[in-house]
């Protein structure tokens, strides 16, 4: 499913109405009628209490038609509104002046004293506050009645977004709404699907609104979120050549677990043949935890890591590969890094790069680009921010844009690492994955997943699937 900006989004609404013709009463009724379904399937809506607020804006226009279906359905709602009514415009302001025709109390909110005891009244609360246009924090009465919300004990229900939660990034915008529930309208926004505000959400439901399939599917909306792929089955007469052959050029004296990880997931998850470039003085410990992997043992600098006097040898044996890993726990040493940067400009094989392996290039970006073969770098936030010269501050509200721009610009695959992961390609196309756990927050996943990246070339999948399936 793709993910869309606020600005995207938008776009899409006003092709809706100029091309189809399915005018913004039309596309309200049925956002409003999304919510309610949802708040029905979960909930119930008979002999209840619903306490909705509503901005007086298109989210307060789309929470007013769901007050009308929950009283049509023989639910007791009551609307609170949120800022002047006289602000209602369009579709908003006619299901505004609806509800005020209907045997239903509306109230303008203007101190929500009042509301503390009395919220204790209802089974259910609708957040119809901001919606995704939210671009300031949130101050006042708004900023009261959203904590109030959050400490009532009640459900809740966000219409299209949690209220106080950015459209485009996730962030909280000072405070905001914690959903058991949200409706998203169109598409999921980019908002709903990235942290902070994904743990806000509660359970998403995604209504397209009567959207034709062309315009949710159109090619110019390049973020989706990556849907587990279905391996094709394993020849049963097949052998460790048919599964793919990796060589991971890996480890230093301070890391063994790094070069293990990487090297036995491989295998792990599929690979056929797992070689193991490693320091010698390193290896035989490797090796008693590893037996399935092949070791070729490396000569060493003074510090213990990989030398440069390797080089030749590594080509050779990387030009016999599928696929080659360069990285994992190979230290900070500068000959070491040389090294790195020498081998990515020379070898003539899918590289994937990860660690160490990314901080030596951060030296000559240039290498990446140069590339002739495919390349792919699995930064976390830390190496992001070497890659692109930004403090992690700047980006982490900006993610999506800056990986699309940077995987352009090296021409790579990045699969950018955290909660959620995000995979980048050159043509911009940005791939979310929903999987995971903070359980995986410890050290030595980060190199589990460059070793499972790998063993997808031994599955025959194309090299964009074998990256977003993982």
């Amino acid at each position: 499913m793709k993910v869309s900006s606020v600005s995207q989004m938008r776009s899409l609404d006003k092709r809706a109405i100029e091309e189809f013709g399915i005018i913004e009463e039309l596309l309200m009724e049925n956002a409003g009628h999304a919510a309610y379904f949802a708040l029905r399937q979960e909930f119930g809506i008979r002999r209840k209490r619903f306490l909705v607020f509503c901005g007086s804006g298109n989210n307060g226009g789309d929470g007013c038609v769901l007050a009308r279906k929950v009283h049509a359905d023989g639910g007791r709602v009551k609307v609170l509104v949120l800022g002047d009514p006289s602000n209602f415009k369009g579709a908003a302001k006619l299901n505004y002046e609806i509800i005020t025709r209907l045997p239903v109390e509306v109230q303008r909110l203007a101190s929500v004293e009042e509301l503390r005891d009395e919220i204790s009244h209802f089974d259910l609360i609708v957040d119809a506050i901001f919606g995704t246009g939210l671009s300031r924090d949130v101050g006042g009465v708004y900023r009261s009645a959203i904590e109030i919300i959050n400490h009532s004990g009640k459900p809740v229900l966000s219409v299209d977004i949690p209220s106080g939660v950015h459209g485009d990034t996730g962030k909280v915008m000072g405070v905001a709404v914690k959903a058991d529930y949200t409706v998203t309208f169109g598409l999921p926004k980019v908002g709903n699907m990235l942290f902070p505000g994904y743990g806000l959400g509660g359970k998403l439901y995604v209504s397209h609104i009567s959207f034709p399939p062309s315009l949710y599917t159109d090619d110019s909306l390049k973020a989706a979120i990556s849907l587990p792929l279905e391996l094709p089955p394993r020849d049963k007469d097949g052998h460790k050549g048919d599964f793919g052959e990796a060589l991971f050029i890996a480890g230093a004296p301070s890391y063994f677990g790094a070069p293990y990880f990487a090297a036995l997931s491989f295998l792990k998850a599929g690979g056929g043949y797992s070689r193991l470039a490693a320091p010698a003085s390193i290896t035989p410990f490797i090796a008693n935890k590893g037996s399935e992997i092949v070791f070729i043992p490396q000569e060493e600098t003074a510090s213990g890591s990989i030398s440069l006097a390797n080089k030749r040898a590594l080509l050779e044996l990387a030009d016999k590969m599928d696929l080659v890993v360069l990285g994992p726990g190979l230290s900070l040493e500068p000959e070491t890094q040389q090294l790195v940067r020498e081998l990515a400009m020379e070898i003539n094989k899918p590289l994937l790069i990860d660690g160490d392996g990314i901080t030596a290039l951060c030296e000559d970006l240039g290498i990446i680009k140069e590339r002739r073969s495919k390349t792919i770098l699995t930064p976390h936030l830390g190496e992001m921010s070497r890659i692109t010269g930004m403090p992690v501050g700047e980006i982490i509200p900006k993610k999506i844009p800056i990986l699309q721009r940077t995987a352009m610009d090296l021409n790579a695959t990045l699969v950018l690492k955290g909660a959620h992961s995000l995979i980048g390609y050159p043509d911009q196309r940005v791939f979310i994955n929903m999987s995971g756990n903070s359980g995986m927050a410890t050290a030595g996943s980060g190199d589990v997943l460059t070793g499972t990246i790998a063993a997808m070339f031994g599955l025959s999948l194309p090299l964009e699937e074998k990256t977003s399936s993982k």
